[in-house]
């Protein structure tokens, strides 16, 4: 029988990080008026599913991992920093719904826009298509949740 092979992503857990990091503050500098009582449920379900198997992913490969400057890898990294602008730009904002869900460089919803685009580039990059597709998924529920906030402030 054929053995599994386990591979540790170091940059899926500085992605990871990244992520983590400004959402932890987040939580104790929501918007002003901020409420996820009306969130979709199966959204919800989705957005839930999809941030394990992300996780599970981002770190977990199956096959050795080569990582070499591809055009994904470059372009993931170029969104996974504009993801922490658009935090510096929240954090030192008035902390309002229209700073959270407002575009940020013409990207819509950018705080669920960037890191799912990030982590789809950083899937094809690594060749870790449980990657790609956990990150579609995410990003189905994700994206459509503050979609439905960013509708209802209008």
């Amino acid at each position: 029988m054929d053995r599994i092979n386990i591979h540790i992503s170091i940059i899926g857990i500085i992605y990871l990080c990244l992520l983590m990091i400004p959402n932890i503050i987040w939580l104790y500098n929501q918007p002003i008026g901020y409420s996820s009582k009306n969130e979709n449920k199966y959204l919800l379900l989705l957005e839930k599913i999809g941030e394990i198997l992300v996780t599970c992913f981002a770190i977990v490969h199956f096959h050795p991992i080569e990582y070499t400057m591809s055009i994904y890898l470059f372009f993931s990294i170029v969104l996974i920093i504009l993801y922490e602008c658009y935090w510096m730009r929240y954090f030192t904002s008035e902390h309002t719904l229209e700073y959270f869900y407002g575009s940020f460089l013409q990207i819509p919803v950018p705080g669920a826009t960037l890191p799912i685009l990030a982590f789809i580039l950083l899937g094809i990059a690594s060749h870790c298509y449980l990657l790609v597709g956990s990150s579609l998924i995410l990003g189905i529920g994700h994206i459509g949740v503050h979609l439905q906030h960013k509708k209802e402030m209008r």
